[in-house]
């Protein structure tokens, strides 16, 4: 697996925490990039007879923190990256470039899972292997959460006033406290 313990980040720029804390600081992490793709499974019967559903979050919009720039100068920093299967993990574990450096594990691993950056088609290895190192560091840590967690969350204090509050790392991230 991938990743490094969380860092606590500033407020999410022009929204309310769940304690209802505002935040309209400009921020470390700002909102999500798009609507989060989910599968429906039966979960057991509700009232009535009918039939509840729990959701399984299966992708994850983010924004990268700076971007990455395809050969043509153009930047890409929307993205979208999905949860890793057991495939993923065990596919890339036997890898000859893995067995020869270790630390590659992570290019390959997100090679597979971020399906979308931008208009770049396809993310790949490439891709990844050239995204600016706060980049590579905020994938890794966004594939920890959702692939261990199952969440993208994160919880924080504010630094002036000391509330608790969740917020949503997957956002954009423009190196602003």
């Amino acid at each position: 697996m991938i990743g490094s313990p969380p860092h606590a980040v500033g407020h999410l720029s022009g929204q309310k925490s769940a304690a209802g804390h505002p935040s309209g600081e400009k921020s470390a992490v700002g909102h999500l990039s798009g609507q989060r793709s989910s599968v429906s499974e039966a979960a057991g019967q509700g009232t009535g007879g009918q039939a509840a559903s729990t959701a399984i979050l299966t992708e994850y919009p983010f924004v990268l923190p700076r971007g990455y720039v395809d050969e043509n100068g153009r930047l890409h920093r929307e993205g979208v990256m999905r949860l890793a299967t057991a495939r993923d993990e065990i596919g890339t574990q036997s890898d000859h470039r893995v067995r020869q450096n270790p630390a590659y594990l992570t290019v390959l691993l997100l090679a597979r899972t971020v399906t979308r950056l931008g208009s770049v088609v396809p993310v790949d290895e490439f891709v990844i292997e050239n995204l600016f190192a706060s980049d590579l560091a905020f994938l890794r840590d966004l594939y920890r959460r959702i692939n261990q967690e199952g969440h993208t969350e994160a919880d924080v204090t504010c630094p002036a006033c000391e509330h608790q509050f969740t917020v949503d790392v997957a956002g954009d991230a423009s190196g602003e406290s």
